[in-house]
């Protein structure tokens, strides 16, 4: 579970991964899909679908033993134990891979975006210091944990 605020390098990890082998969901990529490439964020009603239909798709790539990397922000503790109970019966314990990004660079990051694809989508600068702020760090107690400084562009 790629984890942390928008901004903080989660996508470019995540198609790393993806090219190395790892099957990516990401909520930016069926959003752009479904035509919301410049307003953030899309519907709640939008948003409620797309992750039924990922939390399906994550569900058979696990039970057809694929690696998947959720490319989504995690950004607190109630949906990343969602998550964990999802995989529960599947007998997968998920790692968190927390991306340890200042809030400067967040801004600056997504300050930067053109709208171009699905992870360079712009976001108000209020909007993304909101979510930065409002942001829970995830802790050892959750489960696996890795902490990446994230010196990544993309």
């Amino acid at each position: 579970m790629m984890c942390g605020p928008a901004g903080s390098g989660k996508s470019t990890y995540a198609r790393r991964l993806e090219t190395d082998g790892m099957v990516r969901l990401s909520f930016d990529v069926e959003t752009w899909a479904r035509g919301y490439t410049v307003a953030h964020p899309a519907p709640r009603s939008v948003l409620l679908e797309i992750e039924a239909e990922l939390q399906e798709r994550l569900l058979q790539h696990v039970a057809g033993g694929e690696d998947v990397v959720l490319d989504f922000s995690f950004a607190t503790r109630e949906v990343r134990d969602a998550y964990r109970r999802l995989l529960a019966p599947a007998g997968v314990v998920p790692e968190t891979v927390f991306m340890a990004t200042d809030r400067d660079t967040v801004a600056r990051r997504v300050r930067d975006r053109r709208d171009e694809h699905a992870d360079d989508l712009h976001i108000d600068d209020e909007l993304v210091l909101a979510y930065f702020d409002d942001f829970e760090v995830p802790t050892a107690d959750e489960g696996p944990l890795t902490v990446l400084g994230s010196t990544l562009e993309p």
